[in-house]
């Protein structure tokens, strides 16, 4: 079958195509690497210990909220995707309604860092920040994030006023069976391997390299993966607004820390390989973590689409906690999107904040 083609059509479409890749061009020659900033909210350090920061973000309006709010997010990856760019951040967006926020810094692990594990990060260096922050307002805090904060309400309900959790792996074999292939594939991977081979893994690189875990999450969206540099980039390279936040979000991309090697062997060998959170079997310094202790109000927050962690992982929170206070918070949308999407932003501030308020 032959197609008829309209010269006039084909050089008009060609004229258009060569224009927008010259306006891309000069767009790309002009941009710096300061013209793609993020985690631009400003904030100030007031704690730190070893590689630990704890910072204090500056109110940009009156402090409606006396309890103060913690953010805490895990060792794979940063906390800047919470203030990833102005107009899609979760931190600007409790800020503006008043709230007192604090946000913990990992830092980036080295070799030296090699033997700390997660009793170091959740009962030493998260729980410096909490007394921190006790200390100065005479409060209890109250900590947004994933299992660290799980596992340290649980161990210390008395200095956690409220709990958000946001995307966090609960039961780590939940929804394999139903979800598509790519969904949940780090608990896949991880399965795949033996004990010894994660003892292999982390000793050959002493920790469990942010290279390779930036690997396998592109796994998780191999067309994605392969596309985004071409055609991704070829739909935004002409507007200028859309290429940055294109560059701020690969440089997030790009900013993974390694995983401290101790840690890390904890992380898939008893989580995701054992499922030990929810077996009540996870010890922390020779003491086995027991959600039931999560008696406080927990807001638990998911993504519907989520690829990384199936919403039923999360949804598993609300059969092992202590709590008959307990609300979900489905969102629309995948594991990033929950931060950064348009459709995410009206929703999660508003309703971290209303929820937080009413239990203030």
């Amino acid at each position: 079958m032959r197609v008829k083609v309209d010269p006039k059509e084909a050089v008009k479409e060609f004229t258009e195509f060569s224009q927008r890749l010259k306006q891309g061009r000069e767009l790309l020659d002009k941009t710096k690497d300061r013209d793609v900033q993020i985690a631009t909210t400003p904030k100030r350090e007031v704690f730190r210990q070893d590689k630990t920061t704890l910072y204090h973000y500056e109110p940009t309006v009156k402090t409606t909220m006396k309890v103060p709010v913690l953010v805490v997010y895990g060792l794979v990856g940063r906390y800047t995707m919470a203030d990833l760019q102005e107009d899609r951040s979760l931190i600007r967006n409790l800020l503006g309604q008043g709230v007192d926020l604090y946000v913990v810094d990992w830092g980036n692990p080295t070799r030296s860092d090699r033997w700390l594990t997660l009793e170091d990060y959740i009962d030493g260096y998260l729980g410096e920040c909490v007394d921190f922050i006790r200390a100065k307002h005479k409060l209890d805090a109250i900590c947004e994030g994933g299992v660290f904060t799980v596992c340290y309400a649980a161990r210390n309900p008395a200095k956690v006023k409220n709990l958000v959790t946001t995307i966090t792996p609960i039961d780590f074999h939940a929804g394999a069976k139903d979800a598509p292939l790519h969904h949940g594939l780090i608990g896949l991977w991880a399965r795949s391997m033996s004990h010894q081979d994660v003892d292999r893994l982390v000793e050959a690189n002493g920790n469990l390299p942010g290279e390779l875990m930036s690997f396998v999450f592109s796994m998780m969206t191999p067309v994605n993966a392969l596309t985004k540099y071409n055609v991704g980039l070829f739909d935004v390279m002409d507007d200028e607004k859309k290429l940055l936040n294109f560059l701020r979000m690969e440089k997030w991309l790009a900013d993974r820390p390694d995983h401290p090697g101790e840690a890390a062997k904890q992380w898939l060998k008893d989580l995701y390989q054992d499922n030990q959170l929810v077996k009540g079997e996870f010890k922390l310094g020779g003491r086995k973590v027991d959600l039931k202790k999560v008696t406080m109000p927990v807001l638990n927050v998911f993504a519907e689409e989520d690829h990384i962690v199936p919403p039923k992982s999360s949804q598993a929170l609300k059969s092992h906690i202590g709590t008959r206070d307990y609300t979900e918070l489905p969102l629309p949308g995948g594991h990033v999107g929950v931060f950064v999407s348009g459709k995410s932003q009206g929703i999660l501030g508003k309703n971290i904040y209303g929820w937080l308020k009413a239990h203030s």
